[in-house]
């Protein structure tokens, strides 16, 4: 408006005062004419002093338009006068105007950061006020051509090659998003451009290799960094998550955020990322229970990312969310097609995440070198505005568009020397001059003056340099709740932030540690049992032990009997350690608990099925054996029993020494998944389960089990073999090879099945337990009942004495043995003479047949005289004898 009032005295002065007008025609000539603002005329001829004595020039006469500095003449340069007495061209005015220098600038009016709608307009007024300004480039006057990027680097590189290639020669270029200006940037200085952003925050722009000549009003997004740490470490986070938009802006700065963070002590547990859906890492978040989460995206996205929050619950008192703070004020409430959640949806799912954002208009209520307030700056650009500051994009950072056009203002005007008395001529810039492009660049980098956003300054980057703000959206608005200058390290804190729950969530579960233990119940009926087993056991060795005297005991091999006893009681009150857990025990008592599962169930299973396998043993190695060797079976030595039980126990007791000593069980602890508790309380339940280990469990259960298995099969296998057999050595052998069918089967069905289910304590100790409670009663009942019960019913408690006494006889074992000896042979021999009569009848009737055969060939003889006797055909043989090849007749 001021550029238009100076230029009204050309529009508006008289005739005779220069521009359009029209003289007098007279035959004099034409009338003089007065230069016109901000210029002069030239007359050929004639001096200053002339000129002024005079009033008229004479036809044919030329004058010329002069402009002072460097500007430049509007309109007909050189008049002549007619015969007519009038000028040529006097229809068109004749000004003195300044030089243009042209911005081509970029603006995004939509994409995903449409900081267009605000920064362009905001552009615009500063070209106004920078233009109206005698002392700022006098001679030159700024001016703007732009086009629409859309946020997007494809249709950037469109309207960059447009501005390059077209005419005027553009002197700067203002990009706005990240994406856009390392675009502009890049190519930039292939052309000798300095490079201004308004709106770019991507710490990759800092490259100064990369980018030799990128300046923006904009400071970094890795100056929020900076803030957020200081965040966590007020409110004590140490683990927190990210979820961020695939671009380089967004990449970098979470690098940076990465070490800023590991410097601090703070871990970020979980990253996450997305290109343009992000219910994936939403989900994924919710999954790895995020609770302190930095995003980084654009406004468009962050729509999508909080529909989603809202749909995953993502949100409330256990939640912190930290997002940039130049989305417009409203961005969760604008209508977007996109997603499908309603505005009190969003509405909730944002209340009370905290933004840091980039001081970019002045708190301070102080005029700037446009000699406007802050305030005034915001109440002048909404006037301009189409539609509510908060539905425009770029509207937080309409004052840092503002403040680069005065930047640049000052650079080219300490670059042409303030009006052109000295320096160069940005007239004559263009894209191969890179002497100009050197001075501008030492300008812009030696900026600082004050903005409508604040001190504006550059770091060596050429960065700007700026305060953070930071803001809490409470109750559908944001509130300011601090600032912080990483320059100083001040935070200056207003206290007036709040909290769903009433203070800073956690920044992950709280996690309780429980312990699962055994079952109160099943322990004690288990252990009942096992008690009632212990009991049975200490009856049926007392029985065993009383009755040692009786014949039908002593036949048994009592002290193998007692030796099982003895081994069914060890295995039943190992059924006690197995069942103790933290429960009833300390930490430093576990180990102690460990070794002694392990020994008592060693001991007892080598002494209770180590017996029953050394009787059966030695009844299928006697019983089988050859006729020449069956002398075996008269004696029967019961050392040679006890050495066998020996070496089985031997070997348990070597096994768990060497495994003991070398790699002793201690106690460890499984972790289960986490569990989610009744109440809606911030914690978690991790379940816990003790276990009884050591480094190499597999390999030691893999030795102690493998031996222990081909046992129990071989004592299946030798079961098996002699259930035929009857002898009175061990008289309860049957019994013996039953038991062990019992106890091989439970054993090699609960061994693999408690290991598979050690994970479930109660199921893996009922398992074990009751086999051990089931394979002990039967053992024991098995082999004792019966003997109770015969002693009982027959009365058969006399000594071998007693019953000698009585009976008048001393049968013995040997006699007995004898006579089954005896029938056995008697039947093997009735089946032989069986065999030999039927070949005997055989052999007769090959006898008859021949002499038949005979008698036909040679006929009888006749008889002879008499007082002879006739001659007739032998008596049969009484008896046939067979040595295999040869028959002899025995006759009579």
């Amino acid at each position: 408006m001021l550029l238009l009032l100076l230029l009204a005295p050309l529009f508006l002065r008289p005739p005779g005062a220069g521009g359009a007008q029209t003289p007098n025609a007279t035959s004099e000539g034409c009338q003089i004419i007065h230069p016109p603002w901000e210029g002069g005329i030239r007359y050929r001829g004639l001096t200053r002093d002339q000129v002024k004595a005079i009033n008229f020039l004479p036809v044919d006469y030329e004058i010329e338009y002069v402009c002072r500095g460097e500007r430049e003449v509007v309109g007909p340069k050189v008049r002549k006068c007619l015969a007519n007495g009038s000028w040529t061209d006097m229809d068109t005015p004749s000004r003195c105007e300044r030089r243009a220098v042209y911005i081509g600038a970029l603006f995004p009016m939509s994409g995903g950061w449409p900081g267009g709608q605000a920064c362009q307009p905001a552009v615009e007024m500063a070209l106004e006020d920078v233009n109206s300004r005698r002392d700022i480039l006098p001679d030159y006057e700024l001016k703007l051509i732009h086009h629409d990027s859309k946020c997007d680097p494809g249709q950037a590189t469109k309207y960059l090659y447009e501005l390059l290639y077209n005419d005027p020669i553009k002197i700067i270029l203002m990009p706005g998003c990240s994406s856009v200006s390392t675009l502009v940037a890049e190519a930039a200085r292939m052309w000798n451009l300095i490079v201004l952003s308004y709106g770019s925050s991507s710490p990759a722009l800092s490259n100064r290799q990369r980018f030799p000549t990128f300046f923006r009003t904009h400071p970094s997004a890795t100056l929020h960094n900076p803030t957020r740490v200081k965040l966590f470490e007020k409110w004590g986070w140490k683990k927190i998550a990210t979820i961020q938009q695939t671009t380089e802006v967004f990449t970098s700065t979470l690098d940076d955020l990465e070490e800023r963070v590991k410097e601090a002590g703070i871990e970020i547990t979980f990253r996450q990322s997305f290109f343009s859906d992000p219910a994936v890492p939403v989900k994924n978040l919710k999954r790895q229970d995020a609770r302190i989460i930095v995003g980084l995206f654009y406004e468009t996205e962050a729509r999508k990312v909080f529909c989603e929050v809202y749909k995953e619950r993502l949100f409330g008192k256990k939640y912190v969310w930290f997002l940039i703070g130049w989305y417009a004020d409203n961005w969760f409430k604008i209508y977007d097609p996109s997603i499908n959640c309603t505005v009190d949806e969003m509405t909730e799912a944002v209340e009370g995440h905290i933004t840091t954002e980039i001081v970019m208009l002045n708190p301070a209520n102080t005029r700037s070198i446009s000699n406007m307030t802050s305030q005034e700056f915001v109440e002048k650009l909404t006037k301009r505005l189409k539609r509510h500051p908060e539905e425009t994009g770029g509207f937080q950072e309409a004052p840092l568009a503002y403040d680069a056009i005065w930047a640049l203002a000052l650079a080219l005007n300490k670059t042409s020397g303030g009006g052109g008395r000295s320096g160069v001529r940005l007239e004559d810039f263009n894209y191969n001059n890179q002497t100009i492009t050197d001075q501008i660049y030492r300008a812009m980098n030696s900026s600082s003056f004050e903005g409508v956003s604040g001190h504006v300054v550059f770091d060596a980057s050429g960065s700007r340099m700026a305060w953070t703000l930071i803001e809490q959206l409470q109750g559908g608005s944001y509130k300011k709740i601090g600032y912080y200058d990483s320059t100083k390290d001040d935070l200056s804190w207003s206290k007036t932030d709040k909290w769903i729950g009433g203070s800073p969530p956690a920044d992950q579960t709280l996690v309780i540690k429980t312990f699962r233990f055994l079952s109160q119940k099943l322990f004690i009926s288990v252990s009942v049992l096992s008690s009632l087993g212990i009991v049975l056991a200490v009856v049926c060795l007392s029985f065993n032990i009383y009755n040692s005297h009786v014949r039908y005991i002593q036949n048994s091999q009592p002290n193998l009997n007692n030796l099982t006893a003895v081994g069914c009681s060890l295995a039943l009150a190992a059924v006690f350690p197995l069942g103790l857990d933290g429960y009833h025990i300390g930490r430093n008592q576990f180990p102690f608990v460990c070794q002694a599962r392990l020994w008592l169930l060693g001991l007892g299973f080598s002494l209770g099925y180590g017996s029953m396998f050394t009787k059966i043993w030695w009844v299928h190695t006697v019983f089988t054996k050859k006729e020449e060797k069956k002398e075996w079976r008269k004696t029967l030595e019961p050392w040679k029993l006890y050495a066998t039980v020996g070496l089985l126990v031997g070997m348990d007791v070597l096994t768990l020494a060497i495994w003991q000593i070398v790699d002793p069980l201690h106690r460890t602890i499984e972790t289960f998944a986490k569990e989610e508790p009744k109440e809606d309380i911030d914690v978690s339940i991790l379940p816990q389960l003790e276990h009884c280990s050591s480094r190499k469990m597999n390999t030691w259960l893999g030795i102690f089990y493998g031996y222990k298995g081909l046992l129990l099969l071989l004592g299946i296998f030798l079961a098996y073999e002699t259930k035929s057999v009857s002898t009175e050595k061990i008289n309860d052998h049957r019994a013996v090879g039953m038991a062990i069918y019992n106890v091989a089967v439970l054993c090699l069905i609960t061994a693999p099945v408690t290991m598979i289910l050690s994970s479930q304590q109660d199921a893996a100790f009922a398992f074990a337990s009751l086999a051990i409670v089931f394979s002990s009663y039967i053992t024991l009942v098995v082999l004792f009942v019966p003997k109770m019960r015969r002693l009982i019913t027959r009365g058969e408690w006399q000594s071998e004495a007693q019953d000698t006494m009585k009976t008048g006889s001393s049968t013995n074992n040997n006699e007995e043995e004898k006579s089954r000896l005896l029938e056995k042979e008697n039947r093997e021999l009735e089946k032989i003479i069986a065999e030999k009569e039927e070949r005997v009848s055989e052999l007769r009737h090959q006898l008859q047949s021949r002499q038949q055969l005979r008698s036909r060939r040679h006929p009888p003889t006749p008889p002879e005289p008499s007082g002879g006797l006739p001659r007739g055909p032998p008596e049969p043989p009484d008896r046939l004898s067979c040595d295999g090849s040869r028959v002899h007749l025995l006759y009579k």
